[in-house]
């Protein structure tokens, strides 16, 4: 296939942003040489458990001092994916970093399999430009399967961090005919009662997360009410490595426990993905970090049936 040309450059008239949709959507049509996702499962279908699993990730030393976090962490995402063995990975920006453009923060993640971006960033937060940002990478990039929104029921007032009408013209730009892009969201079971279930349903794939470790033993109850609420849906698994409703260590027990489950469902295909957070982890000398990359070595290879 053709290499896109970066030496023409466009016309500054193409990119105002009444006929930016427009103008992308032809772009990406005709020049740029990325690839669907049904194209990459094509080539490298998901069979094993390790071809499920994902990377939480933010730029290295993320919350750094916040939570009660022990020391600073120097690991990039993709160290700490090839660290962990998990070949999947979603980037999310936080505090407005990385900065865009995005596509040489990109490039260390063509070692890996998949990649998802953020198109609303840590805490709700929604940029316009950094949402084009994201929308040009996706769009060329081969390795991107989708976008994320991450706490999108997190920004007090409103019921998500777009409006719906917002929601469905991004939806729109995603079913792009040359690429299409899966659009994940974040959903906390803290959640659950809320009246959400109209945003969900515009949503490809719900990851679901358990924020209070002190949840986590209710977490086969509160996953089946996920479910409920977003009926028919393909479904993650979110697990984290500490404790951030608490602010406190993760005991090795609830790990397991959720790892368990997380394995539990991938089998029976009741999810399609089990999601680690995060890669800032992985170098503060967590327990729950090096019981996961123990469990990941025993059982990645294990093959899917469903």
């Amino acid at each position: 296939m053709k290499a896109f040309d970066h030496s023409k450059k466009i016309p500054a008239s193409i990119l105002t942003r009444r006929n930016f949709a427009k103008s992308s959507t032809l772009f990406a049509a005709v020049t740029w040489p990325a690839a669907s996702r049904l194209d990459l499962l094509a080539i490298h279908p998901p069979t094993t458990v390790r071809d499920r699993l994902w990377l939480w990730s933010h730029v290295a030393d993320s919350y750094s001092g916040k939570y009660n976090l022990p020391g600073r962490s120097r690991i990039t995402p993709t160290e700490a994916a090839h660290y962990m063995g998990i070949p999947n990975v979603f980037m999310i920006q936080r505090d407005g970093l990385p900065q865009p453009p995005f596509d040489q923060y990109a490039v260390p993640f063509e070692s890996l399999r998949e990649l998802v971006w953020s198109i609303v960033s840590a805490g709700g937060e929604v940029s316009p430009e950094e949402q084009e940002a994201v929308l040009d990478l996706a769009f060329k990039n081969p390795t991107i399967s989708g976008v994320v929104m991450d706490d999108f029921f997190v920004p007090k007032g409103k019921p998500g961090a777009m409006h719906l009408e917002q929601l469905r013209e991004l939806c729109a730009r995603l079913r792009n005919p040359a690429k299409k892009l899966d659009l994940w969201v974040v959903l906390y079971e803290r959640e659950l009662e809320r009246d959400i279930a109209v945003y969900l349903d515009l949503c490809d794939v719900i990851q679901f997360w358990t924020w209070h470790g002190k949840n986590i033993k209710n977490l086969a109850e509160n996953f089946e009410a996920a479910q409920e609420l977003a009926p028919g849906k393909r479904m993650a698994l979110g697990l984290y490595w500490w404790d951030f409703g608490d602010k406190k260590p993760l005991p090795i027990s609830a790990m397991e426990h959720q790892c368990e489950l997380g394995l539990e469902w991938l089998r029976t295909g009741q999810i399609e993905a089990m999601i680690f957070c995060g890669s800032w982890l992985c170098d503060r000398g967590l327990d729950p970090v090096v019981w996961t990359r123990e469990w990941i070595r025993r059982i990645g290879s294990e093959q899917l049936t469903a």
